[in-house]
């Protein structure tokens, strides 16, 4: 099951995009790809570069785009929240894979076989009561 990314591409003042919906942990990104581009990456409409302050990051979240050689044919525009700064790149990345599914059917095979197509639904796992965390007990006394 992949996040949703409907066949959606839309027309606003004349640019055309492609739209990617990408989720981990609470982080959940809405992604386009804007064609005609430099390669420039903005997340929440700041530089890619000031928002996340690793350039490992910055790999990860143009991964699809360098595994289907468009990394200098479209600019990425997210919009992401929720979560930390690393689980908001892999939930970018994973809309940017979306939405290069929703731009060409046939970079779906590449993707899949990168794993950049399958949603990682590892969450934190609830406290329950009587415990101190999810699983931690309180310490057990025999006297």
């Amino acid at each position: 099951m992949t996040a949703t990314s409907a066949p959606l591409s839309k027309t606003k003042s004349k640019n055309l995009y492609y739209y990617g919906l990408g989720r981990r942990k609470t982080a959940t990104a809405r992604v386009r790809l804007y064609p005609q581009g430099e390669g420039k990456i903005t997340i929440n409409k700041k530089p890619g570069k000031d928002y996340v302050n690793f350039e490992q990051l910055l790999t990860v979240i143009s991964e699809p785009l360098v595994i289907t050689e468009q990394d200098k044919s479209y600019d990425v525009s997210a919009v992401v929240c929720g979560g930390g700064v690393i689980s908001q790149a892999e939930a970018i990345r994973l809309g940017v894979a979306n939405a290069l599914v929703v731009l060409d059917p046939a970079f779906r095979s590449a993707l899949r076989q990168n794993g950049l197509l399958t949603t990682d639904s590892r969450v934190v796992e609830r406290k329950k009561y009587g415990l101190k965390k999810a699983r931690k007990a309180p310490q057990y006394t025999k006297r």
